[in-house]
């Protein structure tokens, strides 16, 4: 992983391998089926075994539920709003709000463990502590995709292969132009874990389409890694995204810790360094620390 100012991703890269070194031990939830603890985080999140899928509602937690109430990003670009309106201000803090769910549409298809989902996420950015302008929202993010999830087992290098997804995504922010930006994806994803430790590789291939934004893929590449662990009702997550391209490498990480605090409801931490966070600024620099709460579906 590399872009400007290529040194800050070491602390990132360091803590992947502190997750991957820390003796499963430690971890208290969730842990491997088959241990008599709890099932793991993905067979939890894609209902991986016929026990769950009979018992839990067709309805479930996709991405990360949360809202950073105060998230502070250095360098804000009004540059892309100041295109539709001159007198555009930004201000460094804000608010960032994300609702992620699926549904199951069909369940062990041909008598398999296969399971076709539709899910939606969205992510928003509020400018709540721009007072002189009214707190608007500068973007707000759409996801609907279709994922068709394959029930996997399977062992290597000491982790259990839990799942393969194969599935199309459309992104957009609904913007018309200047501000308009949107792409359409086939993706293909990979889910492992290793006790309290979930790897997800998520891969993409841009359907092609004449549109005014050609840049996405040269900033968001064609592919992520996500890395959770969990230890004591905490969780430690990673996420690394490069495009590959030595000469105009551009990439992403983003750190985040979950602690708990009450029910369902833990406290979240996020940092974000790179470029891709949003659709509006894929292609700005984005750094940003952010502090509030997540609905957690792993205690």
């Amino acid at each position: 992983m590399a872009f400007t100012d290529r040194p800050r991703t070491v602390p990132a890269l360091a803590l992947l391998a502190l997750l991957a070194l820390l003796p499963a031990r430690l971890a208290a939830a969730p842990q491997a089926a088959g241990t008599g603890t709890k099932a793991s985080y993905f067979t939890e999140l894609w209902q991986l075994d016929r026990a769950a899928r009979a018992s839990k509602p067709g309805i479930t937690f996709h991405r990360s539920n949360a809202a950073l109430v105060f998230s502070y990003n250095d360098r804000p670009n009004p540059a892309p709003l100041q295109e539709a309106d001159p007198a555009k201000t930004l201000v460094k803090p804000e608010v960032t709000f994300q609702i992620s769910f699926k549904a199951r549409l069909w369940r062990d298809m041909f008598g398999k463990d296969i399971c076709l989902w539709a899910a939606y996420t969205q992510r928003s950015f509020w400018q709540l502590y721009n007072f002189d302008d009214s707190s608007p929202f500068r973007e707000t993010n759409y996801e609907p995709e279709v994922l068709l999830n394959f029930g996997t087992r399977y062992r290597v290098l000491g982790f259990d292969g839990r799942f393969v997804q194969f599935g199309v995504n459309h992104q957009s922010n609904g913007q018309s132009e200047p501000l308009s930006r949107s792409w359409n994806r086939l993706v293909a994803n990979i889910g492992v874990e290793r006790g309290p430790l979930s790897l997800l590789v998520k891969g993409w291939w841009r359907v092609p389409d004449s549109d005014d934004n050609p840049g996405l893929t040269h900033y968001l590449g064609s592919g992520e890694l996500w890395a959770y662990y969990f230890i004591n009702r905490h969780r430690l997550g990673v996420m690394l995204r490069d495009n590959l391209n030595f000469r105009e490498n551009r990439g992403a990480v983003q750190v985040e810790w979950s602690f708990p605090m009450f029910a369902m409801v833990a406290g979240y931490v996020q940092y974000f360094l790179g470029y891709g966070e949003s659709l509006l600024d894929y292609d700005h620099r984005v750094h940003r620390v952010g502090v509030g709460f997540i609905l957690s579906d792993w205690y």
